[in-house]
């Protein structure tokens, strides 16, 4: 059933027996194609009730319980404006792909509450046209990487580069590695983290390892070990949001400066460092015109460089 109401789309109906016992916040999403974040949001304003109830977003929903709420009036997608962004360099472009070294605190592509630089953006006021496809503020972009990490990414500027590549990656058929400093020392030195990833079930913007999740694969080999901390090598098998940050703060070695995840401020201080050590090191792919393998590598930039350097003092 569908009504008008004062401030959005008024909807109700039963909650369906697959999601009996879940999280209203998560029948909400599922059922009305929200964001997480945006589903608590409208649960927490009380726009949306259980039996004529408003409750808490992390109150269990039971099947057949009639579910009501007020939609938001659609926000629309934030557009991409060229503009130059300091330290973003160009790897290798030719006509269907481009290859970025991305600098910390630029995010991939523009999204609701972000002012800061994109590499779209960026992209854009260098020259480069880029692929239609996709959603509207997120055109061509096939992985992307956290704003405060930085690395190599590739974005699609033909169509059929896009194609190829979302295929690529959802198959797991591109070579992802990163290099970490996580705090401690690993047990054993090498390994692979088998956990499935969703939503944190009680801290929004957050990832946690959680039952039911979806899978996610990481594989990891330790390079070198210093008193307080082991740079890694990781190789992802899955990209899921913030997958090696959430694998490895539930081994209760979160990536050194990680304080969204745990990591400890005193070393993160005593390191200068103001974000998570994580940086993506090399990719490697078929390109999606020759088929060829194309490999691309990115040297630390300078606050990782000198966190190693205090490490090894």
């Amino acid at each position: 059933m569908t009504t008008p109401a004062r401030h959005g789309e008024r909807r109700s109906l039963p909650v369906p027996d697959g999601l009996d016992g879940t999280r209203l916040d998560q029948a909400v999403s599922r059922l009305f194609g929200l964001s997480r974040t945006a589903a608590a949001a409208l649960v927490e304003s009380g726009d949306a009730a259980v039996d004529g109830v408003t409750r808490h977003k992390s109150d269990r929903v039971t099947a057949g319980a009639w579910l009501e709420v007020v939609l938001p009036a659609p926000v629309a997608a934030p557009v991409v404006i060229a503009q130059p962004v300091d330290g973003l360099r160009v790897e290798y472009a030719d006509e269907d792909i481009v290859v970025v070294d991305k600098p910390v605190g630029v995010a991939a592509h523009p999204s609701p509450g972000w002012t800061g630089p994109t590499v779209l953006a960026g992209l854009a006021a260098a020259g480069h046209t880029i692929a239609t496809s996709g959603a509207a503020e997120r055109q061509g972009i096939v992985h992307r990487l956290d704003v405060g990490t930085s690395g190599l990414m590739v974005v699609a500027k033909s169509e059929h580069a896009y194609s190829v590549l979302k295929r690529a990656f959802k198959e797991r058929e591109v070579d992802k590695r990163y290099h970490a400093v996580v705090q401690g020392h690993l047990d054993p030195l090498r390994g692979t983290i088998d956990a499935p990833i969703d939503r944190h079930p009680t801290h929004d913007y957050r990832w946690a390892v959680v039952s039911g999740g979806k899978p996610s694969v990481t594989h990891y080999e330790t390079v070198e070990a210093f008193p307080a901390a082991s740079l890694v090598d990781i190789r992802l098998e899955t990209g899921r949001t913030h997958q090696i940050r959430v694998h490895f703060s539930a081994l209760r070695h979160p990536c050194v400066g990680d304080l969204t995840y745990g990591a400890d401020p005193t070393l993160a201080a005593r390191l200068g460092l103001t974000r998570q050590w994580l940086h993506a090191r090399a990719l490697s792919f078929l390109h999606p015109r020759t088929a060829e393998e194309v490999r691309f590598h990115s040297d630390y930039p300078d606050d990782l460089k000198r966190a190693l350097a205090v490490l090894g003092d």
